[in-house]
C-alpha cells in the first residue's frame, strides 16, 4: 500500500500533492470566478457608454492600430512563456523555470509601457475620464486590467524570490502554479478587450 502510494504522489504534479495546495488552487479558481464578474460588469457598463462620446472623440478617432497590436503580441507572447514556465517546472528544472518567469515578467513590462504610453497620449488629445461617458468606461475597463497586470508582475517578482531561497517544494510549486492561472486569465481577459474595445471601436 504504500508502494502504491508513494507511486501515485509521483505522477502528481508537485503542486498537488497536499491537501493543502489542492485547497488554495480550488480557492484560487473561486477568486477567478468573482474576477470574471467584476470585468463581465466592467464590459456591460462600456458596451452600454462607447457610443455616448459627447463632444470628445470617437473610438475611431482615438485608437491606433500599432500600439494595440503590439499590446496584443506581448501579452499573449507573455501567456506562452508562462506556459513554458509551468512546462519547466513539471520537469523539475529551476534554471528553465526562472528564466521563463523572468521572460514573462519583461513582456509584462513591455505590455504595461505601452499602455501608461498610450493613455498618455490619449490624455495630450484632450481624451480624459471627463471627457465623455465613453472614455470614462474606456479608462476604467482598460487601467482596471492593467493594475491587474502590474499586480501579477509584483507578485511573480515575490515568487521568483521565494524560488531562489526555498527551491522545490509544494507550497513554491502551488504559488507558481496559482500565479501563472492568474496572468492567463489576464490574458483572456484581454483577448476581450482587443475584440470589444479596439476592434468594435475601429469598425463601428
Amino acid at each position: 500500500m504504500g508502494e502504491a502510494a508513494h507511486r501515485y504522489e509521483e505522477t502528481v504534479p508537485l503542486e498537488y500533492r497536499t491537501q493543502e495546495s489542492r485547497l488554495n488552487i480550488l480557492g484560487f479558481w473561486i477568486f477567478l470566478g468573482a474576477e470574471v464578474a467584476l470585468f463581465a460588469t466592467l464590459f456591460a457598463t462600456y458596451l452600454v457608454l462607447f457610443q455616448r462620446t459627447g463632444s470628445g472623440p470617437t473610438a475611431a478617432e482615438l485608437f491606433e492600430v500599432k500600439d494595440v497590436l503590439i499590446e496584443t503580441l506581448l501579452l499573449l507572447t507573455s501567456s506562452f512563456t508562462c506556459g513554458l514556465a509551468i512546462f519547466e517546472m513539471r520537469r523539475g528544472r529551476m534554471s528553465g523555470l526562472i528564466a521563463w518567469l523572468l521572460v514573462t515578467l519583461l513582456l509584462g513590462l513591455g505590455f504595461i509601457t505601452v499602455e501608461i504610453r498610450e493613455f498618455i497620449h490619449y490624455v495630450h488629445e484632450g481624451a480624459t475620464m471627463q471627457t465623455s461617458a465613453f472614455l470614462s468606461s474606456f479608462f476604467v475597463l482598460v487601467g482596471t486590467h492593467g493594475a491587474h497586470v502590474s499586480v501579477g508582475i509584483g507578485w511573480m517578482i515575490l515568487i521568483i524570490i521565494q524560488l531562489l531561497q526555498r527551491g522545490f517544494t509544494p507550497k513554491t510549486a502551488r504559488k507558481v502554479f496559482i500565479v501563472s492561472l492568474y496572468w492567463h486569465f489576464l490574458d483572456v481577459v484581454w483577448i476581450f478587450i482587443f475584440t470589444l474595445v479596439y476592434l468594435l471601436g475601429m469598425v463601428i
